[in-house]
């Protein structure tokens, strides 16, 4: 499953370091943010619980950007 997010990030650098963190996160496939769109696409590992594997996904991020954010 391929869900987008819309997200706030002040730079490029920082956009990188939320898309390496949404890749570690376990329950995701592949992420890849956009910086220039603001926007996040996830795609999830089979039988993931989206809603839980997101609130990680922001968590991890949070740790290497504290001021970003991902609309879920």
């Amino acid at each position: 499953m391929k869900k987008t997010y819309k997200i706030d990030v002040d730079c490029a650098n920082c956009a990188n370091k939320m898309e390496e963190a949404a890749n570690k996160t376990e329950g995701v496939k592949k992420a890849v943010v956009n910086f220039m769109a603001l926007k996040m696409d996830v795609e999830f590992e089979d039988g993931a619980n989206v809603a839980d594997v997101m609130k990680n996904v922001l968590k991890n991020c949070k740790k290497v950007e504290d001021d970003c954010e991902i609309f879920i």
